[in-house]
């Protein structure tokens, strides 16, 4: 089974090609003791495609919560790289199992490198950055979960996302967002052609994002990385 660093570029150019996962502390009523957040986000359309809270951290739950969103988003084999950092629960032997069994290739973060899985953390950031975040510790996992779900339907489905010209991660993981921005893009001309002295130059680029790279470098396709390799 192929490994990659983020030293390997990878490039995507629609939904379910590249997800990138992590885990986070959730911070539990009992002290010294959490509850952890599983969360698997498209990284081309910014979707979470998948997440779930459990009190302890392992490959066994990983490996559960990626084959069901796996199953979920109904990708096709050998169509997915997936991202994580390099803790125990990402190179465990039962999610490393489910990932081959899958066709799914597994990329990791180079070792001793803190910002290798940005998207990730990113996300996490947001989580944990939302005015309506608890200012106290979850009693339970089923009250974690009950929160997280809450936020992971405003993130899909209603934030307007910064980095897509503001559709939301489910729209562009739909689609819908060309459509949506190209519509966008006729009313701002409108309303430029009919207050011309409003604007000082020309209106806002809205034109769609085409591809999202995960690490630095020229963007080398999975397809042309195989290649290589064959060669």
């Amino acid at each position: 089974m192929d490994f990659f660093t983020t030293s390997q570029p990878f490039e995507a150019t629609g939904p379910n090609q590249l997800w990138s996962w992590d885990i986070t502390y959730l911070a539990s009523t009992v002290r010294g003791a959490f509850f952890y957040l599983y969360l698997i986000m498209d990284v081309y359309s910014r979707k979470i495609v998948g997440w779930e809270v459990y009190p302890q951290e392992c490959a066994e739950h990983a490996a559960s919560v990626f084959h069901k969103a796996h199953l979920r988003e109904g990708v096709r084999a050998d169509a997915l790289v997936l991202h994580s950092d390099n803790g125990a629960p990402m190179k465990g032997a039962t999610m490393l199992a489910t990932l081959q069994r899958l066709g799914v290739v597994p990329s990791f973060s180079r070792p001793s490198v803190s910002n290798d899985n940005p998207y990730s953390e990113s996300l996490f950031n947001t989580v944990k950055g939302r005015p309506d975040f608890p200012d106290k510790p979850f009693e339970t996992p089923e009250t974690a979960r009950a929160w997280v779900a809450k936020f992971a339907r405003w993130y899909n489905d209603a934030h307007l996302h910064s980095a897509l010209k503001f559709v939301t991660p489910a729209q562009r993981h739909r689609g819908e967002d060309a459509d949506l921005l190209r519509k966008r893009d006729v009313l701002y001309q409108a309303a430029r052609a009919a207050n011309p002295a409003r604007w000082s130059g020309s209106t806002r680029d809205w034109n769609a994002p085409t591809s999202v790279l995960l690490n630095p470098g020229k963007p080398t396709s999975r397809t042309s990385q195989s290649d290589a390799d064959a060669a």
